[in-house]
């Protein structure tokens, strides 16, 4: 399949590969931090079904210090304990299944061409149930894959322990400290007698080490498969810099990822994530959605459905028209800070709001992020001598001034969804068959389709991502006839919409 190249000028940005974009704490505060870590959240949340919170004494060790094994005597893995927690993992795995009908179709469909045999994927995603359906489907279609978590809080420990049980190496857990996360990811990539030639990421930490540390691995790599805004920023900044060697694509902008995970997964979670950490009463609650892109356009519409006053911030002013046109009052950040009761940023960018602006919040305001990267929020100008940290619940930090106000901080400012709730399967399937696709495309592709640069899945392949997710919904569509079809210059089994068309 052709894959039509996204024509798109990147601006400058700070997000390329030469330092990872992670917020680093001060020395002298690294040590209460790991410590907070670990004694909070290094267990699951016990706000979630998904989240499972066992009782056992090694809740409070290391996996790196506990070796394991699983039941047929493997030990390549570095999970929660796996003994404890894997049956009811794979029980959230085949709920999720139920609700993912496209990646379960597409298994089922291309199970016995094997598409993927002899590809191995180096992976770095969120884990969680719906994660796993993903995985289990590329080891179904022939692949073998490493995988660590691409976010220290998102990981449920109980779906990472179900999949080391049946074999699949798997490096994480939830509430890994920053070395904990590049021990694991650097086990998945440097395996004796095991060499990658694929990536599936989602945020471009897996293509940065890759590229930064094993620039030979790097080379030998067939494509790269990228998921968020953050990776596909630093993906385009190797391309302008001339240092992609590879092909890639970028599932983050394919239409079925942006209009539906990206919107109805933020209108669905965002609430969940909330009501989850913080028992709030949304009706009548001042609100800031930072950024109106299908991140913030969901946010920002669910939240007002709840009665809340709802204000945007942006920085673009076709999205900011939008916003004003949906009736969203759009306004400067250090307008109404004083005032919201709630702030949730969805750009994408660094220091969005910094501690100019918590300085001026008002005592209880819940600050949380919705974007991928955990940059967004300055947490780091919150550790500082003259502010106490008490932690209240799993992900949920009061930060308190000298004068006694007080800001409820979520996840440490990463992704509140996934860190504080779960998210809905069936969205995310969308987005899984959309990931399988891709490299199952670039994977397949003789030499020469792809030059090493940044391409968007066709429309024929969208269409089809979204077909397989018809049936369940009992969605019946209109065929074209000769005649309509030729009046429109298509082909009846499509595509049917240009390129340049904006959903």
């Amino acid at each position: 399949m052709n894959i039509s190249k996204m024509a798109l000028e990147t601006p400058k940005s700070d997000l390329d590969f030469s330092d990872k974009q992670e917020a680093k704490q001060p020395s002298a505060l690294k040590m209460a931090s790991m410590t907070r870590r670990r004694s909070s959240a290094a267990s699951t949340c016990s706000y979630s079904s998904a989240c499972y919170t066992g009782s056992s004494d090694e809740d409070n060790v290391s996996p790196r210090e506990n070796r394991q094994r699983n039941s047929t005597g493997s030990s390549d893995f570095c999970v929660k304990n796996i003994n404890a927690q894997q049956a009811f993992g794979r029980r959230e795995i085949e709920i999720a299944e139920k609700e993912m009908p496209g990646i379960l179709a597409l298994r089922k469909r291309a199970s016995e061409d094997k598409p993927l045999k002899n590809a191995q994927i180096v992976g770095c995603t969120h884990i969680n149930a719906q994660t796993a359906v993903l995985i289990e489907t590329l080891v179904e279609l022939g692949a073998s894959v490493r995988w660590a978590a691409c976010n220290i809080y998102s990981t449920q420990n109980a779906v990472a322990a179900a999949l080391a049980e049946v074999g699949i190496p798997i490096f994480a857990w939830r509430g890994e400290t920053e070395e904990d996360f590049w021990w694991c990811l650097d086990k998945c990539v440097n395996s004796e007698n095991w060499h990658p030639n694929m990536i599936l990421d989602d945020g471009g930490d897996a293509t940065h080490l890759m590229w930064k540390k094993y620039p030979i691995i790097f080379k030998a790599i067939k494509g790269i498969v990228e998921e968020s805004v953050t990776g596909v920023h630093r993906l385009y900044q190797l391309v302008k810099t001339g240092k992609l060697t590879v092909p890639a694509i970028n599932v983050n902008d394919s239409v079925t990822k942006a209009r539906f995970d990206n919107f109805y997964n933020s209108k669905d979670s965002i609430l969940d994530s909330l009501k989850r950490s913080t028992d709030i009463m949304f009706a009548g609650k001042q609100v800031v959605v930072c950024g109106y892109g299908d991140v913030g356009k969901g946010c920002a519409q669910s939240l007002r459905g709840q009665g809340c006053i709802v204000y945007v911030t942006e920085i673009d002013p076709i999205c900011a028209l939008q916003a004003s046109m949906d009736g969203f009052r759009v306004v400067r950040l250090n307008e109404i800070v004083r005032q919201v009761d709630i702030v949730v940023t969805a750009t994408g960018n660094k220091n969005v709001v910094n501690r100019e602006h918590m300085d001026r919040m008002k005592s209880g305001c819940i600050v949380c992020n919705m974007g991928h990267s955990n940059s967004e929020i300055d947490v780091n100008s919150l550790h500082s001598a003259e502010l106490s940290w008490l932690r209240v619940r799993s992900q949920v930090d009061h930060v308190i001034w000298p004068d006694g106000r007080t800001i409820i901080l979520l996840a440490e400012g990463r992704l509140v969804n996934l860190a504080c709730s779960t998210v809905p399967s069936f969205v995310v399937s969308v987005t899984a068959a959309a990931q399988a696709l891709a490299l199952i495309e670039l994977f397949n592709a003789p030499v020469g389709r792809y030059k090493s640069d940044v391409y968007l899945l066709p429309k024929k392949m969208d269409e089809y991502v979204a077909s397989l997710h018809l049936p369940i919904l009992d969605a019946h569509l209109t065929e074209l006839t000769d005649e309509q079809a030729k009046y429109l210059g298509l082909n009846k089994a499509g595509p049917f919409k240009p390129n340049y068309y904006r959903y």
